[in-house]
């Protein structure tokens, strides 16, 4: 970048406006916690399964790593930790003083903190910021590599990373991508240090966060002590975490209840869990909300039964969402497709929209359809098709397992069900070592590139199911360049109606969480998305 340039953009950061777009936010722009927060004292905090792959966010795809890693890290630009709802608008400052969109989004320029150290006092510079994106893209002079690499196709469009000096980045974009800044404050999205090698972030944490790692001990726990050289004044609160690793659900809720734990992890709280804890500690305070994830099914498109299009738009078919809310989740998870219906979300389809679509209409009509694509593709009660179904081995995966096990059954597929441990779960979707998977997937925000680049773009890490369909991928690469958002939304409806025509990854349900806290817990408020209120930086204990 010319210094005519930089010039340039210094010149327009001093106004709202930079090139048309309204792009500046300081990181004092939060909002300030009320009522006033107290210094000192630690929280112990629920984690149910250990850190896997450690703290190597970038290499993972749970919230398993992502909510217990995030203290250590910063972004570039992160969701306000005390605002609830997720937009552009609610983005702030971490790492990035100032950020300025260019050239009707086609740049994106970062200015830099100056004052920010890294856990082993080496500063941080925008050689960071460039090792770790260049990274995660995998540019072809990219220093660092990573093993897994699930976001990979979140940055496709990038084109070019420079650091034109220390405290400068800019993001040279390909075509216009307005949803860039929404990415980069995901949870998911955290800088590395260009200095520490990545393999190293997979057993221990060098970061700029609020906390530093004091011990992790593998199965037991993970402890972190306050960053006294953290760049932000007073911040963070407390002295200290432990995130308790209780493999057991019952054992969780029963050390929540007893007060052992101060908080649960986002996400394993069921509405039958709130009710029994409320009734047993009616203190304690549950926040619901959407937790940006869905309950859905992957199958393998390269492997029979699951090549035939028939098989799978029958599994669809078959499932009763309806059904699936009301027994497994007691009617607390939201009917949708590929995104978040309203109002939890921005981009989703409205109930009406989905009756037409595979699996949505009702329940006695479906399985008939699901019969009848079965029988021509010579799947009868006379031959039936077997099939092992791979999932988790968590507990709110076997749930809903079970449930679809039961549903797959009433229309002639007799299914097994195999549960695979975390650290294999990952490697093995994305070798696409399966048939037919019971599956979770978390968006990081509330935002179309992030779910149809990662998820269903042809050859994405991620796109388990090996999914790839050329005119889907052009109606992708058209709404993310839309920049008015009235326009882009109609695209990405008939997107996800596509998606599910294709029975692409049949979404079953938009899960729901009823996080509990014991009222001593301050400043931890439950965004949209699961993934993007970790840091716990604004927390603190009365």
């Amino acid at each position: 970048m010319s210094r005519s340039f930089r010039s340039a953009v210094a010149v327009l950061l001093g106004v709202a406006v930079v090139a048309g777009v309204l792009a500046v936010r300081p990181v004092e722009s939060q909002t300030p916690p009320s009522p006033t927060p107290k210094s000192g004292g630690s929280l112990n905090v629920m984690l149910r399964e250990d850190l896997s792959p450690g703290f190597a966010i970038h290499e993972t795809s749970t919230i398993g790593t992502v909510f217990p890693a995030s203290p250590c890290f910063n972004n570039l630009v992160y969701f306000d930790p005390l605002k609830s709802k997720e937009s552009v608008d609610t983005i702030i400052g971490e790492l990035a003083e100032k950020w300025s969109w260019q050239d009707n989004y086609r740049n994106l320029v970062f200015f830099l903190r100056r004052d920010v150290k890294w856990h082993d006092g080496k500063p941080f510079t925008s050689k960071d910021v460039k090792f770790t994106f260049d990274m995660v893209r995998e540019a072809p002079d990219a220093v660092g590599k990573l093993r897994l690499n699930p976001r990979k196709d979140w940055y496709v469009n990038v084109d070019a990373i420079e650091a034109p000096d220390a405290y400068t980045v800019v993001f040279r974009l390909k075509r216009p991508q307005p949803s860039l800044i929404m990415m980069l404050a995901s949870g998911y999205s955290p800088v590395y240090a260009a200095h520490v090698p990545p393999t190293q972030y997979r057993t221990s944490c060098v970061g700029t966060g609020p906390f530093k790692v004091k011990e992790w001990r593998h199965g037991e726990f993970l402890e972190y002590v306050k960053n006294p050289d953290y760049f932000i004044k007073g911040r963070p609160y407390l002295d200290g975490m432990k995130y308790i690793i209780i493999k057991e659900r019952g054992t969780r809720t029963a050390a929540l209840q007893a007060g052992q734990l101060d908080m649960a992890q986002p996400g394993e709280t069921t509405k039958a869990a709130a009710e029994q804890l409320k009734a047993a500690v009616p203190k304690m305070t549950f926040q619901p909300f959407s937790t940006n994830v869905t309950d859905n099914i992957i199958m393998n498109f390269k492997k029979p039964p699951f090549d035939n299009p028939k098989v799978r738009l029958a599994v669809s078919y078959a499932i009763d969402r309806r059904g699936l809310i009301q027994a497994v989740h007691q009617g607390s998870a939201n009917l949708g497709a590929g995104m978040a219906p309203r109002p939890y979300g921005v981009w989703g389809l409205a109930e009406k929209d989905l009756l037409g679509l595979p699996g949505y209409g009702k329940a006695a009509d479906m399985k008939a359809q699901a019969r009848k694509l079965l029988a021509e593709a010579k799947i009868t009660p006379q031959n039936p098709l077997k099939v092992e179904m791979v999932t988790r081995a968590i507990a709110i995966y076997v749930d809903m397992a079970s449930f679809v096990i039961n549903e797959l059954k009433q229309v002639g597929i007799e299914t097994t069900l195999k549960q695979v441990e975390t650290a294999q779960w990952h490697p093995m979707a994305t070798r696409g070592d399966y048939q037919i998977g019971a599956n979770l997937t978390g968006l990081g925000p509330d935002d179309p590139d992030a779910n149809f680049y990662e998820n269903f773009a042809c050859g994405s890490p991620r796109n388990y199911a090996g999914y790839c369909n050329e005119q889907v991928m052009k109606m992708i690469e058209a709404q993310s360049q839309e920049i008015d958002p009235k326009k882009r939304l109609g695209m990405v409806w008939a997107i996800q109606k596509k998606l599910e025509e294709d029975a692409a990854r049949p979404v079953l349900d938009w899960r729901m969480d009823y996080f509990a806290m014991w009222p001593h817990v301050k400043n931890l408020i439950p965004h949209q998305s699961i993934y993007n209120f970790g840091r716990m930086q604004e927390v603190w204990r009365e």
